[in-house]
């Protein structure tokens, strides 16, 4: 069993893989190939386990079914697969770890499977070419965004099922709810915004317009809440966005067409994962700046940090 320290896991979309890279040296010690397609992944909340979506690309033939792929985040070993619909691209947990709900998007739905029967609860329809799927801290909601159609549908983690459809800005991407789960934040590409959803009243309650160059993709709030980050797709940045005020501070430049973003379990690292630079950004969040860069797959695009 391989024991190391931080462990950043990032999918590589073109390459099909799993990249281990150990945060203490920048070094990649694990490389697994999944199938032809990898995208979305999150940790389990006691971090022992990683699951990853596993699709392919229309022009190269399936190897194996889509599925959600089951690692030991330690050993980095596959120990299972979860079924999942067609093309299944983003994923979250609850916050027991019980259930994993899963965008499946040429399918049109979103997948809540069992982790421990490993048996689908639910398919439910939600918006058009589902990705970003969030679910909040306090086990109430879970948020899958429709690419096509423009919206969020609310599922109701409770009832299984889908309770609301919120109108959001063009081409939502990611539904990430803040720690306090009052807010969740989407990152609308097209519409280059990132609009903020109060959770209580399922409005859109602000809407931040950033630059004309800039198509955000991945968010994620800071230790303290205070702070969100966004990436900015074609704007090859980071955006740092005041929560409060709901306004950009600055940008910071990355790799090419960074996808997602994560923050180090002690909250002073970001990592950006660069769809077309192949490559890892690492950000030092006190002093705002890139610190080092670390080579990739082909195609990084999902990524996440085990402590």
């Amino acid at each position: 069993m391989i024991l190391l320290a931080a462990i950043l896991f990032v999918t590589n979309e073109r390459a099909g893989s799993l990249m281990a890279i150990d945060t203490a040296t920048d070094r990649i010690v694990k490389t697994i190939t999944l199938g032809s397609r990898t995208r979305g992944l999150v940790l389990s909340p006691d971090n022992k386990k990683l699951y990853v979506a596993v699709s392919h690309f229309r022009d190269k033939p399936a190897k194996v079914p889509d599925h959600i792929a089951v690692l030991d985040s330690k050993s980095f070993a596959v120990i299972g697969q979860l079924p999942s619909g067609t093309d299944p691209e983003g994923i979250a947990i609850s916050p027991d770890g019980r259930r994993v709900y899963i965008s499946n998007e040429d399918a049109g739905t979103a997948s809540i499977v069992n982790t421990s029967t490993r048996k689908t609860i639910a398919a439910l329809v939600v918006g058009t070419e589902p990705e970003g799927v969030g679910a909040s801290r306090d086990g109430k909601w879970v948020y899958v965004s429709g690419e096509t159609s423009n919206t969020i549908s609310v599922i109701d983690a409770k009832k299984d099922r889908v309770v609301n459809n919120i109108f959001v800005d063009a081409r939502p991407r990611s539904a990430v709810f803040s720690r306090d789960s009052k807010r969740a934040y989407v990152g609308c590409e097209v519409g280059g915004a990132i609009d903020a959803i109060d959770t209580k009243t399922q409005r859109v309650v602000a809407r931040l317009r950033l630059r004309p160059v800039d198509h955000p993709d991945g968010i994620v709030e800071s230790s303290d809440g205070k702070t969100i980050y966004a990436v900015t797709g074609r704007g090859n940045s980071v955006a740092i966005i005041d929560a409060a005020t709901m306004r950009a501070r600055k940008f910071i430049a990355v790799g090419e067409r960074p996808w997602w973003l994560t923050l180090s379990p002690d909250g002073r690292t970001l990592y950006t994962a660069n769809g077309l630079s192949n490559d890892i950004s690492v950000i030092d969040v006190a002093s705002e700046r890139v610190i080092r860069t670390i080579k990739a797959g082909d195609g990084p695009w999902g990524i996440v940090v085990r402590p």
